[in-house]
């Protein structure tokens, strides 16, 4: 059985108020790029994700068990290289309201860079001074990211070694 690639944890920028990491996947740029921004394929590794289309303005959820629906909305689109997506994350605005709203959200970019035998792929989440709650939300993202990107590289290594997508 093939492992995993290991990588480094997510960091915390406390005076920008952002969370990074940087990932290697043993898997093509287009792969990646598939996982992190078709629905059906980002719902198998993060949060079950609908979308009401697709670029820039595409709108929709994110459900997650714990959290329930999230607002999401498509920021930036430069197809295959990078995507941003904006979503509400701050419940001290009471319930979660159905669109996303900038008070209270963040914005999480990826980017993807070909590398010898696969794809660095950076992720930096920033707007946490937004938030009711910006260092306990900068911490609980640091491990979100942690935990979600590792099942997105074992996914996308797997998908990629069977020959799926």
């Amino acid at each position: 059985m093939v492992s995993m690639t290991e990588n480094p944890a997510s960091v915390v920028d406390e005076n920008s108020f952002t969370v990074r990491r940087s990932i290697r996947i043993n898997a093509p740029v287009e792969k990646v790029w598939q996982a992190i921004t078709q629905p059906e394929y980002i719902s198998r590794w993060f949060g079950r994700t609908v979308l009401d289309g697709v670029g820039v303005g595409a709108a929709g959820t994110m459900t997650f068990s714990d959290y329930g629906s999230i607002p999401l909305r498509v920021e930036e689109w430069d197809e295959p290289r990078r995507v941003a997506y904006r979503w509400n994350n701050d419940d001290a605005l009471g319930s979660l309201p159905e669109q996303v709203q900038e008070k209270g959200s963040t914005v999480f970019t990826f980017t993807l860079d070909e590398v010898d035998g696969g794809t660095q792929l950076d992720v930096i989440e920033t707007g946490f001074e937004n938030t009711s709650a910006p260092l306990e939300n900068l911490e609980s993202h640091r491990t979100g990211w942690n935990e979600e990107l590792d099942k997105l590289v074992a996914l996308v290594e797997r998908d990629t070694t069977k020959g799926d997508a």
